[in-house]
């Protein structure tokens, strides 16, 4: 049984997993760096490891220093939350080395999911369809891919994520640039300069499943839409996705579970999908093997704590839950207020917090490891919290969403909050089933 457990992050993931591991009984100890000493993460953990200075390259993404952490701390198994290192195959590796339970998949999981052309094959091979395209290892092949897929299309890095390395490309004579800059880029995010290039799909939903799998057995939650993006990052998620006819939600999650399933996968994952939002057509993207971000609107519909889950499946635990069992009741829509400027293109703003109202009240829930005096370094990413309400329909959650946002007051610092007042009233959002060109509608109407 996981006993200690060593949480390998920062920020309100790293809070959310101690509140369930707290709950189960579990001893936490938090792996901070030295700017976040004195974060709340840090004063609610059972125990706190310095892993190393504020620079995240050389904490939170230095497999030696966390893993000998994680080890003098006598852990029995380490949470790596999202982000930093939680997909990368060479840290779950060493934990295991270490011999340290790892809370995610199987290496062969993260190995096959973290390199997107290769969960491209696996994704055709469990039957999954995919968007038109493939490698392009320079200009010449990138060329010969643009031809087959037409224009416009995208630019993606194979080791990407969060919108990195990714470049829109509307014309040919715009192609041989963009390579370089997305090759560049990804170069200096991920290591790795690969890229591969895809049909742009003018109208598209971003619809993810949310699946558990205990290695023998893959179940789905359900589905979320996180169409509403700028620059690729996700801005609001909800669940279920709405809009979607039932024989296409169907569709999607037997997918989910068919890629799952042929993985043999273990723990918590996120099947992506892009859903033409004409037709609903849709194409497999890539599968996140971690916990996500938006993970708190499936527990709101569900009624399940996927941090547990991902506890009970990595203490060698059978999966609990049975399809049949599980229900979508309700609406719930999350929105991520980060420590940004957003009307001067998104500016970080990292400070002291003089004032954090959030608000309360049902159907209301916030994970935030900020409070009044809490201190935004200027290190990490911008989330200071989720805003999470949820309703029995969409549209009570919606307007719960707007009363919510407006008895928000974050001061001493700059937030997205105000961005998300508008989307809440926008008329397309209220009616629901935008399509990924939402924002750019938002800041030019």
């Amino acid at each position: 049984m996981i006993g200690r457990l060593f949480i390998a992050n920062r920020g309100e993931i790293a809070l959310r997993i101690i509140a369930t591991a707290r709950r189960l009984g579990i001893t936490t100890i938090l792996g901070a760096s030295e700017a976040d000493r004195d974060s709340l993460p840090a004063r609610m953990a059972d125990e706190v490891a310095i892993v190393g200075p504020a620079s995240s390259s050389q904490s939170y993404l230095s497999i030696p220093r966390v893993v000998a952490a994680a080890t003098a701390a006598k852990a029995d198994a380490i949470h790596p939350g999202y982000g930093f290192l939680s997909e990368n195959a060479e840290f779950a590796r060493a934990v295991a080395a270490a011999g340290i339970r790892f809370v995610g998949p199987d290496i062969s999981s993260l190995e096959a999911m973290g390199d997107k052309l290769m969960a491209r094959r696996v994704g055709v091979t469990a039957g999954l369809p995919v968007v038109p395209g493939g490698e392009a290892a320079d200009a010449a092949e990138a060329r010969a891919r643009a031809a087959e897929t037409g224009y416009p299309l995208l630019i993606k890095a194979v080791s990407g994520g969060g919108g990195r390395g990714m470049k829109r490309v509307d014309a040919e004579t715009d192609l041989d640039a963009q390579i370089a800059m997305a090759m560049a880029e990804a170069q200096a995010a991920f290591g790795d300069p690969r890229v591969y290039i895809e049909r742009f799909i003018a109208r598209g939903r971003h619809v993810e499943v949310q699946v558990l799998g205990d290695g023998a057995r893959a179940i789905h939650l359900g589905t979320r839409d996180c169409s509403i993006q700028r620059r690729f990052q996700k801005l609001v998620e909800e669940a279920p996705a709405p809009l979607i006819p039932d024989d296409k939600h169907r569709a999607l999650t037997d997918a989910a579970v068919r890629l799952a399933t042929h993985l043999r996968y273990r723990g918590a994952g996120t099947v992506e999908f892009l859903v033409d939002a004409d037709s609903f057509d849709f194409y497999f993207l890539e599968m996140n093997a971690r916990i996500q971000v938006e993970h708190p609107v499936t527990e709101q519909v569900t009624g399940i704590d996927l941090i547990e889950q991902q506890l009970l499946i990595a203490d060698g635990e059978p999966l609990g839950l049975r399809q049949e069992e599980i229900g979508c009741h309700g609406h719930a829509i999350e929105v991520r207020i980060n420590a940004e400027d957003w009307k001067a293109d998104f500016r970080p703003s990292p400070g002291t917090v003089q004032v954090a109202a959030w608000p309360a009240g049902a159907g209301i829930r916030v994970d935030s490891h900020i409070g009044g005096g809490g201190v935004v370094p200027p290190f990490y990413d911008s989330l200071i919290g989720k805003l999470i309400v949820s309703g029995t329909t969409r549209a009570e959650a919606v307007a719960r969403l707007a009363a919510a946002l407006d008895a928000l007051r974050i001061e001493g610092i700059e937030t997205t909050a105000g961005l998300h007042r508008r989307i809440a009233a926008d008329p397309r959002f209220v009616a629901g089933g935008v399509d990924t060109r939402f924002f750019e509608g938002l800041t030019h109407g």
